[in-house]
């Protein structure tokens, strides 16, 4: 372990972890520095981290070129400590808000705006879901990096056929892009939670621009709802939307594509 390393890590470690808002800071320098690696951005870029905490990503994201740096933090102390560092950096803003209920899509009028965030684990699918349901299509951002459980992760970037793949699969995927872009080992953490994480780049998509994310997530509860079931019990109200019901309805959830979920959502 580097001295920068272990300077982190003691920072970290005087800083009480707060379990109510899933608190895990990253500490490990070289884990940072191959993520930064893989963040993409420009002049004209405007970033925007969610959940900052001590600022360990913060600090090599302001080593990149951007046009404004916007940490949002719910914690009022980190928040105050984290506006206190950059006072005087015109182009870093901190906000003190709860991301789940803040509209980010308020806070730059830029072309080209990134989402970066080592997201709380236990609310990170309700801000992912938050973020590809927009009714403005393609959405504010142009990209989003976004630490999850692993689990999780392979979950969001499930493929048909996979037991894994299941609503939150198709919902995402209906909306953007997925790539796994780097895994996240508990031990990185402070403090160290009992899963590891993995990190995915999401790309918006206009594939399906069309579709009401509302009436998809109607087709998904009505589907997913008991995955052991053949879609023609759970999705029998809808058999007139497929193209030959006689041949699918003896398929499970899980062996229908993004685009037929989209094209059925389409239908009702």
């Amino acid at each position: 372990m580097t001295l920068e390393m272990r300077l982190q890590l003691n920072i970290n470690k005087r800083i009480i972890a707060k379990k109510s808002l899933g608190q895990n800071f990253i500490h490990n320098e070289d884990f940072l520095n191959k993520l930064s690696s893989k963040i993409h951005s420009n002049r004209s870029t405007d970033i925007i981290e969610i959940g900052p905490g001590t600022g360990s990503l913060t600090k090599y994201l302001k080593k990149k070129e951007f046009n404004n740096l916007i940490l949002i933090e719910k914690d009022f102390n980190l928040s105050k400590t984290l506006n206190d560092k950059y006072r005087y950096e015109k182009n870093i803003r901190v906000y003190n808000k709860d991301a789940l209920t803040f509209d980010l899509s308020n806070i730059s009028k830029n072309k080209e705006i990134i989402i970066v965030g080592n997201l709380p684990f236990n609310v990170s699918s309700q801000l992912l879901i938050n973020w590809i349901s927009y009714d403005k299509w393609p959405p504010f951002y142009n990209k989003m990096y976004l630490m999850f459980q692993k689990e999780l992760g392979k979950r969001i970037n499930s493929k048909i056929n996979n037991k894994s793949y299941g609503k939150l699969s198709v919902l995402t995927q209906s909306r953007c892009s997925v790539k796994e872009l780097i895994e996240a080992p508990s031990k990185i953490f402070y403090p160290k939670p009992k899963v590891d994480g993995i990190v995915l780049e999401l790309t918006p998509i206009e594939l399906f621009i069309d579709v009401d994310m509302k009436k998809l997530e109607i087709i998904l509860k009505a589907a997913f709802e008991n995955r052991r079931k053949k879609i023609k019990n759970s999705l029998s109200d809808y058999k007139l939307y497929f193209d030959n019901w006689e041949k699918d309805k003896d398929l499970r959830p899980e062996n229908l594509e993004v685009e037929k979920y989209c094209f059925l959502a389409r239908k009702i």
